[in-house]
């Protein structure tokens, strides 16, 4: 259940998100509980391990500007400031498209995304082969996380698979701008 980060790990982390698993994961910002964001079914499970509200949006990772195209309607303003923060801690919000399950967005017609920069995160990401929708991996209420024993202490048991990584180096969740 706990692992470090390592490539075979990653890999098997990724073969869990693809398979509707839930799987905590190491971000610039603080650690995130990460599911499909497009598979609405794993997406619950972050809610339950959680023991998070259904009307609190989730945002959604992903590895490559090119594909906020396809999950939101970008604008020019997003396209800069992609261009210029990402990857990184910033999220924006958009007009979601069709494929983001209602769960992820809170019934809202909008879709937080984001580009994160940590290496390890991004190897997930692109393991799994599809978007992450991921808050702080922490019990609802709880301080975020920023290292793998405060996952560990909130959510062990709760999860497919803790992934430890380098400890997170911003601390605090990403910059949110409404788009």
């Amino acid at each position: 259940m706990i692992y470090k980060a390592t490539e075979e790990n990653i890999a098997k982390a990724g073969k869990i998100l693809k398979n509707g698993g839930v799987v905590a994961i190491p971000t610039e910002t603080v650690y995130g509980l990460a599911a499909n964001a497009l598979d609405k079914k794993a997406v619950a499970k972050i809610f339950a391990a959680k023991g998070r509200p259904a009307d609190n949006p989730l945002i959604v990772h992903i590895t490559d500007a090119k594909d906020i195209e396809k999950y939101a309607y970008p604008n020019e303003k997003a396209a800069a400031l992609a261009k210029k923060f990402w990857p990184g801690p910033l999220t924006m919000i958009l007009p979601k498209k069709e494929c983001i399950p209602n769960i992820v967005s809170a019934g809202l017609d909008t879709v937080a995304i984001r580009c994160p920069s940590h290496p390890v995160a991004r190897a997930i990401i692109n393991a799994a082969e599809v978007p992450l929708a991921a808050p702080s991996a922490n019990i609802s209420g709880h301080p975020s996380p920023t290292t793998g024993q405060h996952v560990i202490d909130d959510l062990n048991g709760k999860v497919d698979m803790i992934l430890v990584g380098p400890d997170c180096k911003t601390g605090i969740e990403s910059t949110i701008i409404d788009l």
